[in-house]
């Protein structure tokens, strides 16, 4: 699923996928990465822990997120948010 297909994903199915990515890079339950979740508060990530979600998201995403939007990802729904925005630009 790349290009087009991504585009067209919902925002329900970004969140699947990035859930995938916290729970292999944080060892946190499904459960807990609910949009509202931040990462360090809720989920209890680092700045490292951050930075490889981020690079998961690119890779799995095929996009490329900027050192300046990366720093406004603090809640799973920023991530989710910044996502469809450079799959609809």
């Amino acid at each position: 699923m790349r290009g087009g297909e991504l585009a067209q994903m919902s925002s329900e199915e970004v969140l699947e996928k990035v859930k995938g990515i916290i729970v292999e890079q944080l060892g946190v339950a499904e459960t807990a990465v609910t949009m509202e979740a931040s990462f360090i508060d809720d989920l209890g990530a680092d700045s490292l822990d951050i930075f490889q979600i981020i690079m998961g998201i690119e890779e799995e995403f095929d996009i490329e997120i900027a050192n300046e939007d990366a720093e406004h990802i603090v809640t799973v729904s920023d991530a989710v948010e910044e996502i469809k925005n450079a799959l609809n630009s």
